[in-house]
């Protein structure tokens, strides 16, 4: 999301019985982080169809999570599910890959709170449109707050020690104001083929306006990769300036802190088409977890899947929730192998890795009260521990940091100890607060890029795409459906984008169920 004067409060980082053997099922559905939503969507629609995702936003399932994967994003296969049961489609299977359903939407106790390390923030609220995601959050009363950015400019350390002078902020706030500006009127001038989009720091060269001191280079980090993960360099123009997420749903994002987490989002939708007992856990025997899809055989006549336990599992359809940086790697494979024109799209897409670092202290160092929330690192070398966050009201007493690393930097915290994290992240407390703070008493640090049933945290926006290459991705090949916040053209990387995308894939697979239409038309790049 851009970031403006006018907008600051909300810029904010903002996925029956065991069929085996010969005994078929209308629909199959394959998933390492299933939602809810998605699934209740892509449920209801078929006469033998197994369900299987594999990771979720986002999200994810997304269970992303652009939640965001903060991790934005993910819910895609419970609501395809939901959709598919509201349907009147009973006669599924849903194969989850881990031990829970909500994927990239995941809760984990640290320092005594019940913290989110994948997809925190209800991004898109108070606009024109009500976010999906906001609605059921209100309906089950999920604990949230808003984020307010309105004092960052005030908030801004640099590196070896001391604060920038608010009003220096400010000029860089208002400068990268007026290159967005300018951006989006040329974002709106391109034709909607895609052919002659452009990435979002070439519009910025363009206007000679490219940052490189370290204060311009941390407010374009907060403008981009805080939002998509990745750099200016490789996030389309055209589909980000503007953002459909914040245009059609609003500007403010809120951050979740419930102790029942955020997958309680996620749970909210599986109630409703799941058979679950007084705790509140799900017993439905058509879900299973654990199970870890290798194998897809599909044709004219139906599917296959085979887990890596040996199970055998055949339906009439089956729906494939994966996240598309699973899509990108050998987990699972599909014989014959997908065609060319599928393989082409998914590759066109990046897997962004968005990882949320969470350090524990004895006591608290840095400024409390109105507007100290945020604050901003400074630093020569791009996105190095550039973004910060306190708790004082969202987990009070806890006494815990957030700092955000994307790309490239989260590839590489996650491949050292986290003893190392911990010790670069303490050196640039120190800069900011100087040398006599406490060390931290823990950290974690969530791997999201190295689990293979997710290979990252949500999709981003690539350049020169529109819904042609949209289209291809969430075509099906034969009897095998695609769903995900990958597959959605307007919101991918974000829950609310996972949790639509359930449902349209849902309703294109009952379109070919109920109706004997499955054709699935792809116009020509310059046709839409």
């Amino acid at each position: 999301m851009r970031c403006t004067s006018a907008n600051w409060r909300a810029c904010s980082k903002v996925a029956a019985s065991a069929c085996s053997g010969s005994e078929a099922r209308i629909w199959l559905y394959v998933t390492s982080c299933m939602s809810p939503a998605s699934l209740y969507s892509t449920w209801r629609a078929a006469e033998k169809v197994l369900d299987f995702t594999r990771s979720g936003l986002n999200g994810t399932i997304p269970y992303d999570i652009k939640g965001s994967i903060s991790l934005k994003r993910k819910r895609k296969g419970i609501s395809a599910a939901k959709t598919l049961s509201d349907a009147g489609i009973k006669d599924f299977l849903l194969l989850e890959a881990t031990d829970r359903i909500g994927g990239r939407i995941r809760q984990q106790n640290f320092a005594g709170k019940n913290i989110e390390i994948g997809a925190n923030w209800i991004e898109g609220v108070n606009g024109p449109q009500v976010n999906p995601i906001w609605d059921m959050a209100k309906k089950i009363r999920l604990r949230n707050f808003y984020s307010d950015f309105a004092n960052l400019s005030a908030n801004i350390y640099k590196q070896g020690g001391g604060l920038y002078d608010e009003s220096e902020g400010e000029k860089s706030i208002e400068s990268a104001d007026g290159v967005y500006e300018e951006g989006e009127k040329l974002s709106k001038s391109l034709p909607s083929s895609g052919l002659e989009d452009i990435s979002v720091l070439t519009m910025q060269r363009l206007q000679n306006q490219v940052p490189s001191t370290p204060l311009d280079m941390v407010i374009d980090y907060y403008n981009n990769d805080y939002e998509f993960a990745e750099p200016p360099r490789v996030t389309s123009l055209q589909n980000t300036v503007p953002l459909p997420t914040f245009s059609n749903f609003g500007e403010d994002v809120y951050f979740v802190a419930d102790r029942r987490g955020y997958q309680s989002v996620v749970y909210h939708v599986a109630y409703q088409f799941l058979k679950a007992n007084k705790t509140g856990a799900i017993t439905d025997r058509r879900l299973l977890l654990n199970k870890v899809v290798r194998e897809i055989q599909y044709s004219a006549q139906g599917v296959t899947v085979k887990t890596e336990d040996g199970s055998v599992y055949n339906a009439d359809y089956v729906m494939v929730s994966v996240s598309i940086g699973v899509l990108q790697t050998q987990l699972i494979n599909f014989t014959p192998d997908l065609p060319q024109w599928k393989i082409l799209a998914l590759y066109q897409f990046d897997m962004a890795v968005y990882t949320k670092i969470f350090l524990k202290f004895p006591y608290t160092f840095w400024p409390e009260g109105n507007g100290t929330q945020f604050f901003l690192y400074a630093n020569e070398r791009r996105g190095y521990y550039g973004i910060w966050q306190s708790f004082e009201k969202e987990y009070p007493g806890a006494n815990v940091l957030l700092v955000t690393v994307t790309d490239e930097e989260s590839r590489r915290i996650e491949q050292q100890p986290d003893a190392d994290t911990k010790a670069e992240a303490m050196a640039v407390l120190r800069e900011m607060f100087g040398q006599n703070i406490p060390d931290a008493t823990d950290i974690l640090v969530p791997r999201w890029w190295s689990n293979p049933f997710f290979k990252g945290t949500y999709s981003n926006w690539p350049i020169g795409v529109n819904r042609y290459e949209f289209d291809q991705i969430r075509a099906p090949v034969e009897r095998v459906y695609f769903t995900g916040e990958h597959t959605s053209e307007h919101y991918n990387g974000y829950v609310h984008g996972a949790y639509l995308a359930g449902i349209d894939s849902a309703n294109m697979l009952l379109k070919c169920i109920k109706r004997g239409d499955c054709k699935f038309d792809i116009k020509p790049k310059d046709g839409y």
